[in-house]
């Protein structure tokens, strides 16, 4: 490492002590690959800017451990690709030992949002609504560049970015945009319900978190809903030690692990310690946290709080729904006439993923029947012999990330794989209970 010439020896001392150290080892574990982040300090979010960095890899954690209680933290991670192997291509190795190391929120930015417009829309979800709003943004000359959507409980959360369609330029003119804005908000208050549109003013520097942020502030979490689960989660204080202890238990999916630690961040809690240890398809994760100014959960109120909008987080991405995979080449109006055919055929969307490349169109569609049942398959033919078979495929979902129950009674070796790295997970009582012990905080 070069560095500058008037930095003194203490100076650059500080500077090693305060920049993560990144290890990214293939050898300690049998069936995954250990990353491991530890530092002198760790400001608030770092945790979750490291869990954003794997998410959006679409690496799955399949065990870990967070400890960032006194003078030092060390995140551990071990993880495999989306189809359950090791990380073996060095591209990728790189990319995150150079986005880990950093550090830095600018380093994990989205820059595919760059250039464009983004819109904000909340507000109560209905059959055909995504088309109509499509149809709108489409009418009003605006090119649909990519989009995220979310629906949970009858609510529904999206970010559009867009660009003048005949300029490809964004969209600056403060009267254009408050006209889209208002155009908008007619679509999404059909009904009279609370609902927002509005242009971002605010940068943001990620999608999902930000769909999150917009959820949780539209109170999702407070919506009742027919296919609401029963609660996976659980919170109880440990005061003699200062913690208030969130467990959760529930089938695991991708991104969890992210979806939880931005939800606890996002209510300004601070993650302490935590582990996550998955067997098969199911997935436990503990986490030791406290309010920033080291206080605890301090009502029944506010426990009910953190159990709703922790279990909200798990539900937004967990719906049984059948994915539709489009890539077309990329025309005017294209969305609008995609998301009518689905709304024409009894398809509702629940959740979309909208890209382009170069002049493509690469969008994917997670949808159910009107009424939230599983879709029926006569209704998914007849969309794509309408839109083009050989332009929209039916993705089966697979979960090769998710290990046979065979090899799930092999956790114990594996366990003893880590634990002879020094890495191995265990009670997370006695973890904290050392940890705390190591730093002083706490006597024998």
């Amino acid at each position: 490492m070069e560095w500058p010439a008037y930095l003194d020896e203490y100076q650059k001392l500080v500077i090693r002590m305060n920049t993560p150290r990144v290890v990214i080892d293939n050898a300690v574990c049998a069936t995954a690959t250990l990353v491991k982040v530890d530092s002198a300090s760790r400001e608030h979010g770092v945790l979750l800017e490291a869990v954003q960095v794997l998410n959006d890899l679409d690496l799955t954690v399949r065990k870990a451990y967070m400890s960032s209680d006194g003078r030092w933290f060390m995140d551990v991670f071990h993880v495999t690709d989306q189809f359950g192997h090791k990380l073996n291509d060095e591209s990728v190795i790189s990319y995150l030992e150079q986005s880990l190391d950093a550090g830095n929120p600018e380093t994990n930015r989205d820059r595919g949002c760059e250039g464009l417009t983004a819109l904000e829309l909340t507000g109560p979800d209905r059959p055909g609504l995504l088309s109509e709003v499509f149809a709108v943004l489409a009418e009003l000359e605006c090119d649909v560049a990519g989009a995220t959507v979310w629906t949970h409980r009858g609510r529904i959360a999206c970010l559009i970015f867009v660009k003048d369609e005949l300029t490809g330029a964004p969209i600056a003119d403060a009267h254009r945009t408050r006209r889209i804005e208002s155009r908008l908000r007619q679509v999404l208050n059909a009904d009279g319900a609370s609902c927002s549109a509005a242009v971002a003013t605010a940068f943001f520097s990620h999608v999902d978190r930000r769909l999150h942020q917009l959820m949780l502030a539209d109170l999702d979490y407070d919506h009742t809903s027919p296919a609401s689960t029963p609660s996976a989660v659980s919170v109880q204080n440990w005061a003699e030690r200062g913690y208030s202890i969130v467990n959760v238990q529930c089938r695991d999916r991708p991104k969890l692990l992210f979806d939880m630690v931005c939800t606890l961040t996002d209510m300004d809690f601070v993650v302490c310690h935590g582990t996550v240890d998955t067997a098969g398809d199911q997935t436990q994760q503990e986490f030791y946290i406290k309010h920033r100014d080291g206080s605890t959960i301090r009502s029944e109120a506010e426990k009910q709080r953190v159990i709703q909008c922790l279990q909200a987080a798990i539900e937004r991405r967990a719906s049984e729904s059948t994915r539709l995979e489009l890539c077309i080449k990329d025309r005017p109006r294209l969305l609008s006439e995609v998301t009518r055919t689905f709304r024409e055929n009894g398809l509702l969307v629940i959740r979309a993923e909208v890209s382009t490349k170069g002049d493509m169109a690469a969008d994917v569609f997670y949808v159910t029947g009107a009424a939230g049942q599983p879709a029926d398959q006569r209704a998914i033919e007849a969309v794509r012999e309408r839109i083009g078979s050989e332009w929209l495929r039916v993705k089966e979902e697979q979960c090769p990330r998710f290990r046979h129950k065979e090899e799930s009674s092999s956790s114990s070796k594996r366990g003893d794989d880590a634990m002879g790295a020094g890495v191995g997970l265990f009670n997370l009582g006695s973890f904290v209970m050392r940890n705390l012990h190591n730093l002083g905080l706490i006597k024998s």
